[in-house]
C-alpha cells in the first residue's frame, strides 16, 4: 500500500501541500539535497520513492545500516561517470543516515556540494546530533510529523478496497476496530498497516482453494496490535523533548501535561534522579519567591527518590510536579543573577565601598575601611545607605503569591518611593 504518486500521499501538509516549499521544489524539477527527519511509518521512505518516480534522475537506494565507505564510493563514482556521458544525475536515497559515522558521512560532502549527486537522507533522529553540520548546512530538512488520525483513517479505509490492498477479498471490518487500529497506531501508518494484515491473514485458511467472507471485530483488532513502545532515547532526542516538555507544563501551570509527561519519562526508564535534578532547577527559577515552599519541596522529593527508588518514587514526584504546576509564578530572582552575572563578566565591576570593607583588623580605621558603616540592627535608617555604589537594580518582585509581600518589604527612600539600588 505504499504511495506510487503524490495524490496518494498522506499528510505532511506542512511541506507537501499546495504551493510548500517541497511541492514547488518538485513541480519545478529543481530538487537539491534534502533530509527527511521523523518517527517511524510517516513516510519517509514513500516519499523518496514518489520523488524517484516524478524526476527523470538515476535514483539508487542504499540503507547505512548495511553499506560501507567502498559502497559509497562505488555509488558516487557511477555517478559521476553518467554525468560524464550524458546519462543524468543521480539521486541517492540513504536511510537511517544517522548510523553512518562522522567520516562516512564526510564521503559524500564533496559530491553533494558539487551537485554530482542529490542526497535524500532519511532518519528518525535528531539530525543536529547525529549528522555532521557541514552536510546539514548542504541540505534542505524537512521534518516529518506523525500522521493525524484521518491519514491513518483514509489509509486504512483505501487498503480495504484497492487493488493493492485486500481489495480482491469479501473483507468486512467494523468502525470500532477501524478506530481502535487509528488509535493505537499514534501516527505510523505502517504499523497500522501491519495490524491490519495480520487480523486478515490468521483468518486465512491456507488449504482452502476459496476464501470465506472475513470479518474483523474490535476483539480481532485488539489481538492485531500491541500497546506502541515509547520512542524514547535516554541518550538522545526523546529524553531532551520530553524533559522540555515537562518543564515548560509546569511552568505554563498545567498539572495534566505535566504528570503526562513525567509518566513518559518514568515508563521510558528515565533516572528519577535527573527528574529531581530538573524540578530542583524549575523551582528557583520559575517560581522562586512567589512561593519559597517549592524549592523545600523539591529538596524533600529529591532525599525522598533517592531513598526509595522507583516505583514508588513516582508518588513522591507526581505530588511535587502537581504542587509546582499550581504555584504562582515568578523568575525575578533568577532574572536578577542572570543580568548580575553578566554585569560581571561584562566587566562593569564595582569596589567595595570602603564603609562596606572589612575592618575585623588592626589599622582598618587609620584607612577607613569599615568607617560610617550603620548596622541596621542599631540604626532604623540604615537601609537607605547605598550597599552597591551605582544606580543598578537586579531584583525586580512581581505581584505574585508570596513575592507581593516580599515587594512591600523592599527599602524606600526617602521620598517614600522603593529604592532603585539592589
Amino acid at each position: 500500500m505504499r504511495p506510487t504518486s503524490l495524490e496518494e500521499f498522506s499528510g505532511q501538509r506542512h511541506f507537501l501541500g499546495s504551493d510548500q516549499l517541497l511541492t514547488r521544489m518538485l513541480a519545478a524539477d529543481r530538487l537539491t539535497s534534502v533530509l527527511f527527519w521523523g518517527p517511524p511509518g510517516t513516510g519517509k521512505t514513500a516519499l523518496s520513492g514518489i520523488i524517484a518516480g516524478h524526476t527523470g534522475c538515476h535514483f539508487v537506494q542504499a540503507n547505512a545500516a548495511l553499506v560501507g565507505v567502498k559502497d559509497i564510493r562505488q555509488i558516487l563514482q557511477d555517478a559521476r561517470s553518467r554525468v560524464e556521458t550524458g546519462g543524468g544525475r543521480t539521486i541517492l536515497f540513504l536511510d537511517e543516515i544517522h548510523r553512518f559515522a562522522r567520516n562516512q558521512q564526510d564521503v559524500l560532502l564533496a559530491d553533494v556540494e558539487a551537485g554530482l549527486i542529490t542526497l535524500i537522507g532519511a532518519t528518525t533522529e535528531n539530525p543536529f546530533f547525529t549528522v555532521n553540520s557541514a552536510l546539514i548546512s548542504r541540505s534542505t530538512l524537512f521534518q516529518f510529523e506523525p500522521l493525524g488520525e484521518e491519514d491513518i483513517h483514509r489509509i486504512l479505509t483505501r487498503a480495504m478496497t484497492h487493488e493493492r490492498g485486500f481489495g480482491g477479498m469479501e473483507l468486512e471490518i467494523s468502525a470500532e476496530a477501524i478506530e481502535h487500529w487509528v488509535r493505537i497506531s499514534d501516527g505510523d501508518a505502517r504499523r497500522a498497516l501491519n495490524a491490519m494484515e495480520v487480523a486478515v491473514c490468521s483468518q486465512l485458511d491456507g488449504e482452502a482453494t476459496s476464501q470465506p467472507r472475513i470479518c474483523i471485530d474490535l476483539e480481532t483488532a485488539e489481538q492485531s496490535i500491541q500497546a506502541k513502545a515509547l520512542r524514547y532515547d535516554r541518550d538522545g532526542d526523546g529524553h531532551y523533548d520530553h524533559a522540555s516538555a515537562l518543564i515548560k507544563s509546569i511552568r505554563g501551570s498545567d498539572p495534566d501535561a505535566a504528570v503526562y509527561w513525567l509518566a513518559c519519562m518514568l515508563s521510558s526508564g528515565e533516572d528519577p534522579r535527573f527528574i529531581c535534578r530538573r524540578l530542583a532547577i524549575l523551582a528557583s527559577e520559575d517560581i522562586g519567591l512567589a512561593s519559597p515552599q517549592a524549592l523545600q519541596m523539591a529538596a524533600a522529593a529529591w532525599t525522598v527518590t533517592e531513598r526509595v527508588g522507583m516505583p514508588e518514587c513516582q508518588l513522591t514526584l507526581s505530588e511535587l510536579a502537581i504542587y509546582l504546576a499550581t504555584c504562582p509564578k515568578s523568575n525575578a530572582t533568577a532574572q536578577a543573577i542572570w543580568t548580575a552575572m553578566a554585569d560581571v563578566r561584562d566587566g562593569r565591576t564595582v569596589p567595595v565601598p570602603r564603609f562596606l570593607r572589612d575592618s575585623h583588623y588592626a589599622g582598618a580605621d587609620a584607612i577607613e575601611h569599615g568607617t560610617d558603616y550603620r548596622n541596621p540592627h542599631a540604626d532604623a535608617d540604615a537601609g537607605t545607605q547605598d550597599y552597591l555604589g551605582v544606580d543598578r537594580t537586579y531584583y525586580e518582585p512581581t505581584d505574585q503569591g508570596f513575592e507581593s509581600k516580599v515587594a512591600r518589604r523592599m527599602p524606600r527612600d526617602s521620598a517614600g518611593e522603593e529604592s532603585t539600588h539592589a
